[in-house]
């Protein structure tokens, strides 16, 4: 009988992979809470018109993307394909709109059936910033600024690029939309399958397709900034104009669009190229109307999500686990002792590793491979004075310690 692999589009974190994923959510979770933001958890899995009514119901995500199922009680439930619906959901569901303004950090694994490749898979990470009620430019540059925070911490901000657009307010959006349907009607023999679907639905994603066809195409389509309202073109000069005073370079992408009616004002995603096709780390914009579509209030709302499968494959080597001290029994007394030592040392703040058996050469063998920085030997003869043997593992040298002793002398190796 073959072994059992892992579901296709999946992936086993090991130890060595795991402390860069860690590294990435507790570096992030720590520049958000300077500013401001509090931790949140939301179900992984939802009833699926959570995702399907903001999304829409014939969009690629929910038609083909997404991981829905009936479960034994025949409700229709969604695993969570991004965060941010459940996140409205849940200050929806928790009568949290009247304690605005609500800035939220989270991290967790999303879930889609996509083509798996370098940096992508079905069940992947995130972390996600969401800042609820604020409906100022202000708040645009500051969660921007947030991002950017993140990614210095993570040491690859100057790998990526912020691209920056702004997709108006309502009327600019409407005059937009009625003129891309016209420009792309007059192409449609040469637009793919997929544009040839948006046209009516979702007009601005046929910018964002990147059949070679349509690419083409794209490079007439009409530009944003002819349809925006001084009212929309005021707020985009005041993020842009935070953005400068804050020293965040960044580059004007007109084709930057988010194709769902509840996005407004500013898009963005900070790009790099050092992971081939997929260069997006991290992501966002404005969605005022996505609170009311969902049941609740009409609320301002700005967030972004970032991958961090993606951001481990940038990141430097992250800090390797503290270095143990073992705890090398010789002896039924000294396995007694080793047992409640270990409990001991381990309560006052060391790292133990004490083997389960063995003789002191497989013992001392287990102790190299977990890099341990210290050994504390337990014979009888040294348990019958009352001590214990400490041996330096990095230099050799080893000396005699009284058991009532032995955490301060450890505490060089904590």
């Amino acid at each position: 009988m073959p072994a059992l692999q892992p579901a296709r589009g999946t992936q086993d974190i090991l130890p060595e992979a795991m402390r860069r994923h860690r590294a990435v959510i507790d570096t992030a979770r720590a520049v958000a809470m300077r500013y401001g933001y509090e931790e949140i958890a939301t179900p992984i899995f939802e009833f699926t018109e959570v995702f399907s009514r903001p999304i829409g119901e014939h969009t690629d995500i929910v038609s083909k993307e997404m991981y829905t199922f009936r479960d034994r009680g025949d409700e229709e439930v969604t695993l969570r394909p991004e965060y941010t619906a459940g996140i409205v959901r849940a200050v929806i569901s928790n009568g949290l709109t009247q304690n605005l303004p609500l800035k939220f950090f989270a991290s967790g694994p999303m879930f889609r059936y996509e083509r798996p490749q370098k940096g992508r898979f079905r069940q992947f990470h995130q972390i996600d910033a969401e800042l609820i009620g604020p409906a100022t430019p202000e708040a645009d540059v500051e969660t921007i600024a947030l991002g950017a925070d993140i990614l210095g911490a993570l040491g690859v901000l100057t790998d990526c690029v912020l691209q920056l657009n702004t997709l108006g307010d309502t009327e600019s959006r409407t005059a937009y939309r009625a003129a891309l349907v016209d420009y792309f009607s007059a192409h449609r023999d040469k637009l793919s399958e997929d544009s040839l679907r948006r046209l009516e639905r979702n007009p601005l994603r046929i910018l964002d397709s990147k059949d070679a066809g349509d690419v083409a195409i794209n490079a007439g389509a009409p530009h944003f900034d002819k349809y925006l309202t001084d009212a929309a073109r005021d707020f985009f000069a005041r993020v842009r104009g935070g953005l400068d005073a804050l020293g965040i370079a960044y580059q004007l992408n007109p084709r930057l669009v988010r194709g769902l009616d509840y996005y407004c004002h500013t898009a963005f995603e900070f790009v790099t190229q050092s992971l081939g096709s997929q260069g997006t780390v991290l992501g966002g914009g404005r969605y005022d109307g996505l609170m009311k579509l969902m049941g609740g209030p009409d609320t301002a709302a700005i967030g972004w999500a970032a991958g961090v499968d993606r951001l481990a494959l940038l990141i430097a080597e992250p800090p390797a686990a503290p270095r143990p001290v073992a705890l090398i029994p010789m002896g039924a007394a000294g396995e007694t002792k080793a047992m409640t030592l270990a409990h001991e040392l381990r309560g006052a703040g060391f790292a133990v590793d004490l083997g389960y058996s063995g003789n002191m050469k497989r013992r001392m063998q287990r102790a190299n491979k977990v890099r341990a920085a210290a050994a504390v030997f337990l014979g009888d003869d040294e348990l019958a004075r009352g001590a214990a043997a400490l041996r330096n593992l990095d230099t050799g040298e080893q000396i005699e310690v009284p058991l009532d002793q032995l955490k301060d002398r450890l505490a060089p190796f904590r």
